[in-house]
């Protein structure tokens, strides 16, 4: 890879952690010359980085500012319809094609989250992570690229599901079911564990929604 090519890919690679951990929120400004001083990068990488990121639709035209982009209700609930379908498809993948190793690894990554559960922000890096791991687990490259795109776009979501009152340890419970149907190679069951999964963490958000629109 040419040394121009990987400066893209690491401005935009750094936008996107910046988004992802909550550095640039939904309606924050992105400048070219406050990110290239940042990120100890030039503005030209910086600008295509801000380029390709604005079509993917993370990032969105406010008169000639770019800011990054906020989902509507409707937006949210059309991600959680495909995110749904594909990470059930992916724990199905992932019943018939993980290896013992992945599956082990998975174990593990739920019994050390166990000791996260009353720190959302943490718990929900720990939540992706796992997810990604299924991604992997389920040895199809162009669901992996597709997933990945729908988890970027999660980042446009302000606040996470996972600080709901006892939401942690449910997500926790909910993630040990869908390692042991994987592990027992039931991809029927391990397909539906993990869409009940994300059909839970969605309408728990919505109660978030709703709880802060009474508020406000």
């Amino acid at each position: 890879m040419s040394q121009s090519r990987q400066s893209n890919t690491d401005a935009y690679s750094l936008i996107l952690e910046a988004i992802d951990v909550g550095i640039y929120k939904p309606g924050d400004r992105l400048v070219e010359s406050e990110l290239a001083e940042r990120f100890g990068v030039s503005r030209t990488p910086i600008r295509e980085a801000l380029q390709r990121l604005e079509t993917q639709s993370l990032l969105e035209r406010d008169g000639r500012s770019l800011i990054v982009a906020s989902l509507d209700h409707n937006q949210m609930a059309e991600l959680y319809v495909v995110r749904r379908e594909l990470e059930g498809l992916a724990a199905r993948l992932a019943a018939r094609h993980a290896t013992e190793e992945e599956i082990r690894v998975l174990r593990e990554m739920v019994e050390a989250d166990d000791k996260l559960v009353g720190d959302p922000n943490a718990l929900s890096r720990a939540n992706r992570r796992f997810h990604e791991q299924i991604h992997l687990a389920s040895h199809n490259r162009y669901l992996v690229q597709q997933l990945d795109l729908v988890h970027r776009t999660m980042a446009l979501m302000a606040t996470t599901s996972l600080a709901a009152q006892g939401r942690g340890e449910i997500a926790q419970n909910e993630h040990k079911g869908i390692v042991d149907a994987i592990e027992a190679r039931d991809e029927e069951r391990a397909e539906k564990a993990l869409k009940d999964h994300i059909s839970i963490a969605f309408m728990t958000r919505l109660k978030q929604d709703a709880d802060k629109r009474e508020r406000n």
